[in-house]
């Protein structure tokens, strides 16, 4: 374990934002979170992975901790499914790159997806008609309030959209490792638009055609600072999309149907209609070529600059929708 005080954040979330901790903790076993040294630390305490979901409003007064747990094991029985254990400090897109050139199938469409597997699985990631619930099996965690591991069922984590039990636990549980199952078996998931017709003759096939699409309509994070996805797409009613529809002029909007007479609406088109695409706050923008995506256009944006855009940009679809855009990011 590694304490370093008056840390540096800014390697430590992909907004880029200049914040900095009281104290930044770096562990490689569970044991050492029952170490006695961790009380004398400052607090309150923070687990993060990547940093790909989160928006620290200024600097952080507490202990951020960060999992080095990096193994990755595979349970390779000979059959068709090939149940994976992921240390929640593996690089997320490191793992499906791994899986793919071992020819299993299952994470394929979650490639290029920033941030750790550990947080991958609090924030139940999903990308072309695939979520990170759909391939799991349980969550092995540490309890931060009775201090000592536990693990739950993949329906006993609550997954919902973009969403978890472990999100509204208020930080009581630090995922320590992730189960997940793959399979030898083909099972391409090319439903989603963008992904018709592509050469699927191999997992890797198909990642090499995901990460070609995300590629061309998200940043490079290496480059331009951001979380990705800013906003959730909104879920709403029938008769709410007609009410869209005709507040856009009688517009064909874009939705995806859902069980139960809900819709979904790409949060991306309701800002684009609104005319929001490229608008800026300081050094924050929205993308050009994503409207979903807020992003650190100029290097330097602080986050009250990301805040007043966000803000901006939920007012301003409110007016013209009546919908109440949800962000996807955490402050911190």
């Amino acid at each position: 374990m590694e304490i370093f005080r008056d840390y540096d954040l800014s390697l430590h979330n992909t907004f880029r934002m200049k914040v900095r901790c009281a104290c930044f903790v770096e562990y490689d076993s569970p044991d050492e979170l029952l170490s006695p040294e961790l009380e004398t630390l400052p607090k309150p305490f923070k687990h993060i992975g990547g940093g790909a979901n989160l928006l620290f409003t200024g600097d952080f007064p507490g202990t951020i901790l960060h999992s080095r747990i990096n193994h990755i094991k595979y349970v390779d029985m000979g059959l068709d499914e090939v149940p994976v254990i992921v240390g929640a400090g593996v690089v997320w897109d490191e793992f499906v790159e791994q899986t793919c050139r071992h020819g299993l199938w299952g994470a394929e469409n979650l490639s290029l997806i920033p941030g750790e597997a550990g947080a991958a699985a609090v924030q139940n990631i999903g990308a072309y008609g695939v979520e990170i619930k759909d391939i799991i099996s349980g969550v092995s965690c540490f309890d931060n309030v009775e201090r000592k591991r536990c693990k739950f069922t993949a329906a006993e984590c609550g997954y919902g959209y973009r969403d978890s039990m472990f999100k509204q636990s208020g930080g009581r549980y630090t995922v320590l490792s992730v189960l997940i199952r793959l399979s030898r078996k083909p099972r391409p998931r090319l439903e989603y638009k963008g992904l018709e017709g592509i050469d699927a003759s191999g997992p890797m096939a198909v990642r090499n055609a995901v990460v070609a699409l995300r590629q061309s309509k998200l940043p490079d994070p290496a480059e331009t600072g951001s979380v990705g996805s800013y906003f959730k797409n909104p879920v709403v009613t029938a008769d709410v999309l007609a009410r869209v529809s005709d507040a856009a002029g009688g517009a064909n909007v874009p939705h995806y149907i859902l069980p139960g007479g809900f819709v979904k609406i790409p949060a991306a088109w309701l800002i684009d209609s609104c005319g929001l695409k490229g608008s800026s706050e300081g050094g924050a923008a929205v993308y050009e070529r994503q409207a979903v995506i807020i992003i650190n256009r100029s290097g330097d944006a602080t986050p009250s600059d990301i805040l007043r855009l966000e803000k901006r940009v939920t007012d301003t679809v409110f007016s013209r929708y009546g919908i109440a855009l949800e962000r996807e990011v955490e402050y911190v």
